[in-house]
């Protein structure tokens, strides 16, 4: 499996630590929070990640220039002019780095979920995509999801609409010919088209996600990390 990990962004909710370091490259307990991300990935089956890289992107290839990655690593590089996450998945397409079918992670999260059943119910959906989804119900953040049976029938990343009860769970499976025939610079604008569609696959999860884009997730995931007693 092959997982596209976006970790070009600026992280502005978490400066000043952002201001000299990615946000991928954030201490977790002693270590980079990108270690977690893919130790984790190896463990749930992916072999290869691409990463999509951009602001600071230098210290993430110098970073795992020295620890031994768990995967095989893929490099897209936008440089300082960033083109949006979908503008980042085109620029992978356009370098060859794409499978047929891959996921794609922020470079922010961690989601403690096996991500094999979730491969499984991609590919047997024909779907050009698959968007993971919780039951939030405005727990972790405002619900942005109208999920049933399988299929997400709205995606609105800008509403919070009466019937939203799910939230964007943050891990997606594509097919690179989505990517191919879209001009988005955006993810969330091409989930929310395929959702008006029908042509958005849903998978529901349990687990809630964890994420260290703001100082409060950051503070969730070392708890989590914690050894125990």
């Amino acid at each position: 499996m092959q997982c596209v990990i976006l970790a070009g962004g600026l992280g502005t909710r978490m400066r000043p630590l952002t201001d000299v370091i990615p946000k991928t490259l954030l201490p977790v307990r002693g270590r980079p929070f990108a270690w977690y991300q893919l130790d984790w990935l190896a463990r749930h089956g992916v072999t290869e990640v691409v990463y999509c890289i951009g602001h600071q992107g230098d210290q993430i290839r110098l970073y795992w220039a020295t620890e031994p990655s768990p995967v095989a690593l893929r490099w897209v590089d936008e440089g300082e002019q960033l083109r949006g996450t979908a503008g980042a998945l085109r620029l992978a397409l356009a370098e060859g780095a794409l499978d047929e079918s891959f996921f794609v992670l922020y470079g922010d999260s961690f989601l403690p979920v096996d991500f094999a059943p979730i491969w499984s119910a991609f590919q047997s959906s024909h779907a050009p995509a698959l968007m993971t989804v919780l039951r939030n119900e405005g727990r972790w953040d405002s619900s942005n999801v109208v999920y049933s049976d399988g299929l997400v029938t709205l995606y609105d990343k800008r509403s919070s609409a009466g019937g939203m009860l799910y939230i964007d769970y943050g891990l997606s499976a594509l097919r690179r010919s989505i990517i191919e025939e879209s001009a988005d610079t955006d993810l969330s604008t091409l989930f929310h088209r395929l959702s008006i569609a029908g042509r958005l696959a849903g998978y529901e999860v349990a687990e809630r996600f964890y994420e260290i884009g703001s100082p409060q997730g950051l503070l969730d995931l070392e708890l989590l990390f914690q050894p125990l007693p």
